[in-house]
C-alpha cells in the first residue's frame, strides 16, 4: 500500500490495487474564517497550501471516504471538485443524505461488512473529545481497512485515545495506524483529537505496528506541533514507531 499525506486529515490511500481520498478538503490557504473559540484567531483556514494540484489529488480516485462532516474533512471546495458520480462512503445515513443533498449520485453508507472491490472496510468508533465537549462534536468514525495481500490498516479519524480504540487494535491487529495527533483543542474543553500522550498509548497497544501522524498544523485550533511530537517521541524512545510526515510526503508498505 502507499500512503500519502495530503494536508490536515487528507490522506491518499493506494490500497489493494484502489484509490481512496481520505476526508477531503481541499479550499487553498485562507479561504474559511478561523474556528472560533481556539487559538490562531487571525488567521484564516487552511493554515497552508495544499502541496500540489486538486487535479492530481483527485486523479483516479476510486472512493472517496468522509468520516464526519466537519469543514476540515469535508469542504466547499471539495464538493465543487469530485465528480457527482464517484463512489462515496460515509459513517451514518444522516451524513450521507446532507452530502446527497450537494449533488453526489453514489453516497453509502459504512457498517463493519461493507467491501468494496475485494477490500473489506469496517467502520470504527471514535469519540472526538472528553466529557462534556463530545455534546458538540458530533458523532465521528474511523475506518479499517482489510484485503488478502495487505496489511491491515486502521485510519483512526477524529478520536482521543479510549477503550474502543484499543479494542479495534486488539480485534484487527492493525499493522499500519494513521491518527489524527495535531492535539486540536478550543479554548475550553480539551483535547478534540489526539496529543502526544495519546500517541504513546497507540505504540504501547500496538508496539509492532507503523503510527502515522496527521492532521497537524493546518487548521488554526492545532495546539500540537510536528516539531513537539518528534522531540516526544525521540524522548520516549519510540521514533522507530511514529513516522510524523510532512504534507505531500508518502509511505509504502
Amino acid at each position: 500500500m502507499d500512503i500519502q499525506l495530503i494536508r490536515n486529515a487528507t490522506i491518499i490511500i493506494e490500497y489493494a490495487g484502489k484509490k481512496f481520498l481520505i476526508d477531503p478538503m481541499l479550499a487553498e490557504k485562507g479561504t474559511y474564517p478561523p474556528f472560533p473559540n481556539s487559538p490562531r484567531q487571525d488567521q484564516n483556514n487552511p493554515l497552508i497550501d495544499l502541496p500540489t494540484s486538486i487535479d492530481k489529488i483527485i486523479s483516479n480516485i476510486d472512493a472517496v471516504i468522509v468520516t464526519h462532516l466537519h469543514l476540515d474533512h469535508w469542504d466547499e471546495a471539495a464538493k465543487r471538485a469530485l465528480p457527482k458520480n464517484i463512489k462515496l462512503f460515509t459513517q451514518n445515513e444522516e451524513d450521507a443524505i446532507e452530502i446527497r443533498n450537494a449533488g453526489f449520485e453514489n453516497v453509502e453508507v459504512l457498517h463493519e461488512d461493507t467491501v468494496f472491490e475485494g477490500i473489506q472496510l469496517i467502520k470504527t468508533k471514535g469519540e472526538h473529545g472528553r466529557g462534556e465537549i463530545l455534546k458538540h462534536a458530533g458523532l465521528v468514525c474511523g475506518i479499517v481497512l482489510k484485503h488478502p495481500k495487505e496489511k491491515t490498516l486502521y485510519v483512526a479519524g477524529d478520536t482521543v485515545w479510549y477503550d474502543a480504540v484499543q479494542e479495534v487494535i486488539d480485534s484487527q491487529k492493525p499493522e499500519i495506524v494513521v491518527v489524527n495527533a495535531g492535539d486540536n483543542q478550543f479554548l475550553q474543553g480539551g483535547s478534540l483529537v489526539m496529543g502526544k500522550d495519546d500517541v504513546c498509548e497507540v505504540v504501547k497497544a500496538v508496539p509492532e505496528a507503523k503510527i502515522i501522524a496527521v492532521h497537524m498544523e493546518a487548521v488554526n485550533h492545532w495546539t500540537l506541533s510536528r516539531e513537539e511530537l518528534r522531540y516526544f517521541i525521540n524522548e520516549k524512545g519510540i521514533s522507530s514507531n511514529v513516522l510524523v510526515p510532512c504534507d505531500g510526503e508518502s509511505y509504502t508498505f
